[in-house]
């Protein structure tokens, strides 16, 4: 969208809402955009005095959501809170009017997550998910070429997690309400759906409980098998805490009949990065492997890299996302899809907390 575009809007005053790694990023994007105006921010602790300090202290603070909706009026509500309130502020912010920038997941439950899309239709508002790797020009690559390797695909995922200091703290709050193949699994389950566009038909998880610092029916160590109709499988793992282990946290491997590709992220899948949030998103390079071969059964072509060091950085990344919600907004772009997709990928995703609780495949 051109400056001179942008000049013949009012800016779309946004009131952001959590301020946390993601919340702070979101603001700061709003912030540096033209098109957005920070109207409020809200938290229920000290980060918004944080967040207003670093933002340069011009913004209103409130403790309460609702309140902050009531007395902002805002265009647009930014939800970067914990999963368990997703649901209930993303309805007041439709049912006032809002259009809706949601951190994934959606909501805590399917069910929630199909009143958001349905409160969404009603009014008429748009509602974006922040699916990070969708505006990832690497992880779009990732899609691009496994879906060359034919079919059916092997994908094969995990993101570990050896968290301590504030990122337990962060970690444990989380699974208060929801485990790590759930809040992280999301994102990958949405990959392998774009990557083999089949139908997943069944699920087997399993996972465990290693600390008691968590809620006596929550696991923190998780790993989910996914079966599509075309016969492609994949499976992600995640695990979160002190006790994980940083040998292979980082596997982004994608097998077809005509080869493979994989992420190779040498400093991203470094020891003692597997709780940085800003290396979660790093490729670094693609490695495509050809399984073609000749008469000798050697192969006809050598493996191809694709260097992705020129890549955006997680707050290049928000910038994007928020820049595509601006788009969202002022150019009527149909989210139906979209909203469909961020609910389905939550179905699978409780579909494999179901099995791990009752330890048996779930059908879909």
């Amino acid at each position: 969208m051109s400056s001179s575009t942008n000049s013949l809007q009012q800016s779309l005053r946004v009131l952001v809402v959590g301020c946390g790694n993601m919340g702070a990023s979101h603001a700061i994007a709003y912030q540096s955009i033209d098109g957005f105006e920070i109207c409020g921010i809200v938290s229920t602790g000290n980060s918004k005095n944080v967040l207003n300090e670093r933002l340069g202290g011009a913004y209103a603070l409130f403790d309460d959501y609702t309140t902050a909706l009531t007395e902002t009026r805002p265009d647009a509500v930014c939800i970067s809170t914990y999963p368990d309130t997703h649901e209930s502020f993303a309805l007041q912010a439709l049912e006032q009017g809002c259009h809706v920038f949601i951190e994934k997941p959606l909501a805590d439950t399917v069910e929630g997550a199909k009143r958001v899309m349905e409160a969404a239709q009603k009014a008429g508002k748009k509602v974006v998910v922040g699916y990070i790797l969708r505006h990832h020009p690497s992880w779009e690559k990732f899609v691009e070429v496994a879906r060359e390797m034919g079919s059916p695909l092997v994908m094969r995922m995990n993101l570990n997690q050896q968290s301590h200091g504030m990122m337990w703290t962060v970690h444990r709050n989380l699974m208060k309400s929801l485990s790590p193949i759930v809040d992280c699994g999301v994102h990958y389950i949405d990959v392998m759906c774009q990557m083999t566009r089949s139908k997943p038909v069944q699920v087997n998880a399993i996972g465990a409980r290693l600390t008691d610092d968590i809620p006596a029916d929550n696991y923190n160590y998780g790993q989910l098998q996914i079966r599509f109709e075309d016969g492609s499988v994949g499976w992600y793992e995640a695990g979160w805490g002190p006790m994980m282990s940083e040998t292979a946290f980082f596997v982004k491997d994608v097998i077809g009949p005509k080869g493979c590709v994989s992420i190779v992220a040498k400093n991203a899948a470094a020891a003692g990065n597997s709780d940085n949030v800003d290396a979660h998103t790093k490729t670094e390079s693609l490695r495509v492997h050809y399984a073609d071969l000749n008469s000798e059964d050697e192969f006809t072509k050598p493996d191809q890299w694709i260097d992705m060091q020129d890549e955006p950085g997680h707050q290049e990344l928000c910038n994007r996302e928020q820049r595509y919600f601006l788009r969202a907004i002022t150019e009527d772009i149909d989210l139906t899809d979209h909203v469909q997709d961020a609910v389905n990928s939550l179905q699978i995703a409780f579909a494999c907390d179901e099995s791990v609780k009752t330890g048996m495949p779930v059908r879909l």
